[in-house]
């Protein structure tokens, strides 16, 4: 294994340190683990994520205007620690409450309800939602149900501008869920990436192969496959992401009033003709950008006799996976309301425009 790191156990805690030096508008803490704004608006409702690192930029690239209050890094792939959350939390609520956005990995889920719990005993005001967009498999070795994935990005950027709009914490939690029936993704990799800590390949794949579906933790994805070329590729996986057929679940919501968990069923919404979406072609660590492009050209010549509409797009590396190559791609249906805020000015160390 050949990496840019020191040793195993420090590759967390020095990227911080990497990115307090590169960015000092951003206040990161090394204990607890978290990076928050340095400048935060007052009296607005605070956003923040996290999850394992090796995604970058998602989520500490996200901090700042118009996206993420607060990010909680984890070890490598591993999910961060309530008292992360809970901490970062404490620090970035204006009073007009926290909300968490969540990737569906088991870990994030347990510990990020858990912050819910301790926030909410102190008196503040949260609330979670749960991104679940990877349409390649229900359950996996990460997770139950649907993973989350990329469109937890385009969920970070809509919601960061709403709050600073000033979505109050009901209104903002329900574009959230909005957002969370809107987005699917699906992901390939042609290599697998390798943890630091394992020293070597998450798994084999020879020259022939690729694995469809790919989780961004390199979970299995669909099944192996034979590689064929750009386009068929492609076009295996916007068959899988415009599929209809409706998945139903069962979510956890928080509710401060009562101060409990309640169930609700969330149903995704159709893909049709006259719908506009965004899409999103994002490399998973070591896919040059030419390859991106190529495979977005596919994506919009599928798209335009169906009569849905790219509205917006973003092609580069936002939800990576370490060093893996491979790419996934993303579509959101979107409406006037969720495009106005997409379009809102935005300014963190991975994203900036408008400003």
């Amino acid at each position: 294994m050949k990496k840019m790191i020191n040793q195993v156990d420090n590759v967390v805690k020095e990227q911080l340190q990497g990115i307090a030096k590169a960015h000092p508008e951003l206040e990161v803490s090394l204990d607890p683990m978290y990076i928050v704004r340095g400048e935060r608006k007052a009296a607005k409702v605070a956003l923040v994520s996290g999850g394992g690192s090796g995604h970058e930029p998602m989520h500490g690239g996200f901090v700042g205007k118009g996206m993420l209050d607060g990010a909680c890094p984890g070890e490598m792939f591993t999910s961060p620690t309530p008292d992360q959350m809970y901490e970062c939390g404490q620090k970035v609520d204006a009073g007009e409450g926290v909300l968490f956005l969540v990737k569906n990995y088991t870990g994030d889920v347990l510990n990020f309800e858990t912050a819910v719990e301790l926030l909410h005993a102190e008196g503040t005001k949260v609330q979670a939602t749960l991104i679940d967009d990877d349409v390649a498999v229900k359950d996996s070795l990460y997770t139950a149900g649907r993973r989350g994935v990329a469109t937890t990005v385009l969920a970070e950027k809509i919601l960061g501008a709403a709050a600073e709009e000033g979505y109050d914490l009901d209104r903002i939690s329900g574009l959230a869920k909005k957002i969370a029936n809107r987005g699917r993704s699906l992901g390939v990799a042609l290599s697998a990436c390798t943890v630091p800590a394992a020293g070597k390949p998450s798994f084999e794949l020879d020259e022939k192969e690729i694995e469809f579906g790919v989780g961004i933790h390199g979970e299995p994805g669909i099944e192996r496959r034979a590689f064929t070329d750009g386009d068929t590729i492609t076009g295996d996986m916007m068959n899988e992401i415009l599929d209809n057929q409706p998945y139903e679940r069962t979510v956890r919501r928080w509710h401060n009033d009562s101060g409990e968990w309640q169930d609700e069923s969330w149903v995704t919404e159709p893909l049709q003709a006259g719908d506009r979406v965004i899409v999103l072609v994002n490399n998973l660590g070591a896919t040059p950008q030419s390859e991106l492009y190529m495979v977005y050209r596919k994506v919009a010549e599928i798209l335009e006799p169906l009569n849905i509409t790219i509205e917006r797009n973003l092609i580069g590396s936002y939800c990576t996976s370490l060093d893996m190559q491979g790419l996934s791609i993303t579509l959101l249906k979107v409406d006037d309301e969720m495009l106005s805020l997409y379009d809102m000015p935005v300014n963190t160390p991975a994203v900036r425009w408008g400003c």
